[in-house]
């Protein structure tokens, strides 16, 4: 509930935010006890060599507040295990829950000192990634910020910045497509958490053979989204974070039109009978769906909105001309296929410029087992799961003779001549 409170998210995925922390404290835990190292036989038979892990110190942590909960846990869960000490700082926009998670780590017995929690604004995340005993930063947030700890951060020797950041992902719905999942698909993609997910999908690639069915469907369901109190079950999208989202959001409906948009839905000021009672001030805004001929210039196909902000885009070909559509973006984060053609969906898993892709499925969602994480301008691909353990961990090389006598790979010498008198 206080998830849901804080930041918006209706009720079902103020739950499954929760969970999903839980989940990964359960994998990390149960993960910490399997083995890691690697056994690398030597050339020599003498020899034995193999690698290990050890914690690599300091790792701040940087959440957003889309996720208040299980994100902090996608950083903080495997950093803690590895046996590292954390510093985070929660997202200013969600403290409350920033200040229990604090309160459950204390309560849970996590030694003064290895757990550490600061909250604040831009000004405490820096004091994090300025400190030169902060080994490694774990960021998930914005592309603009991310990129700036990243330069700042990896830049200097020894230290590794690991950045999830946005994505301008996209659906490609071939000729091929079931039409029930592929509107099913791009319903939950485009406007779950109304549209404030780095996975959320902002383009939909539509293969004209199937363009107009799935359209008047898409819209008709947008049309009808329900968009209220998220406390409430029978609501699908909650309010937005906050007024400056907003009027981000605004911009980014306004540039779509500016750049010669078909507006098919326009719910972005909602009617006054959708609002709750009791809360008219609060931060809402609605589906805003429009149709554009695809041109690679086209700055609203290429920036990122963050919010229930979707472009229909239709494609005539073979699933080679969706992927250089899908493709021509900064970004490369998230994105799927909906198609009952094997081969299609095969193409697509090859050629995606991805580091999250779904066949049949929506592009959310997550499952904490496997990594997540994007390429391109979307990151490095390093907050979650196994590659997780890659950031807050150094591998050490570690190779031990056997013998009384030393003998060199390679077959280099290991005779040592001295001048003869």
């Amino acid at each position: 509930e206080i998830v849901s409170k804080e930041c918006g998210k209706e009720i079902s995925e103020g739950k499954a935010d929760v969970t999903e922390a839980w989940h990964m404290v359960e994998w990390a835990a149960g993960n910490a006890r399997h083995p890691h190292g690697d056994v690398v036989p030597s050339e020599v038979a003498s020899k034995d060599a193999y690698m290990r892990r050890k914690p690599r110190g300091v790792v701040g942590c940087i959440t957003p507040w889309n996720f208040p909960v299980a994100i902090p846990f996608w950083h903080m869960a495997i950093a803690l295990v590895e046996g590292n000490t954390v510093i985070w700082k929660p997202a200013e926009q969600t403290p409350w829950c920033g200040q229990i998670v604090a309160e459950m780590m204390d309560e849970a017995g996590i030694p003064d000192g290895v757990f550490n929690m600061i909250q604040g604004f831009g000004d405490a995340g820096a004091a994090i990634t300025d400190d030169e005993r902060v080994d490694t930063v774990l960021f998930t947030g914005s592309a603009e910020v991310g990129h700036e700890i990243a330069g700042k951060v990896g830049s200097e020797p020894g230290k590794l910045a690991a950045c999830e950041m946005g994505g301008k992902n996209g659906i490609v719905i071939t000729e091929e497509a079931d039409l029930d999942i592929a509107v099913h698909s791009a319903i939950m993609s485009s406007f779950k958490t109304t549209g404030q997910r780095c996975v959320s999908s902002e383009r939909l690639i539509v293969h004209t053979d199937v363009y107009d069915e799935f359209k008047a469907r898409f819209v008709d369901i947008a049309e009808e989204i329900a968009v209220g109190d998220p406390l409430e079950e029978e609501t699908f999208m909650g309010p937005a974070i906050e007024a400056d989202h907003v009027e981000k959001i605004r911009k980014h409906n306004d540039l779509a039109r500016k750049e010669g948009a078909e507006v098919l839905v326009d719910r972005f000021e909602l009617e006054n009978e959708e609002i709750p009672d009791d809360h008219e001030e609060g931060h809402w805004v609605g589906p805003f769906v429009y149709e554009i001929e695809y041109d690679t210039d086209l700055r609203c196909l290429k920036e990122e909105c963050f919010g229930p902000h979707v472009a229909l885009l239709e494609y005539d070909g073979d699933v080679e001309r969706a992927l250089e559509i899908h493709n021509d973006t900064p970004y490369g984060l998230a994105g799927a296929i909906i198609s009952e053609d094997y081969r299609q969906i095969n193409h697509f898993r090859d050629h995606a410029e991805l580091g999250l892709a779904y066949a049949n499925l929506p592009c959310i969602g997550a499952e904490v087992q496997l990594p997540f994480g994007g390429v391109k301008k979307s990151g490095n691909g390093y907050p979650s799961a196994r590659e997780a353990i890659e950031a807050v961990t150094e591998r050490t090389a570690w190779t031990m003779n056997n013998s009384t006598e030393i003998e060199m790979a390679q077959g280099l010498s290991a005779d040592i001549v001295t001048r003869e008198e």
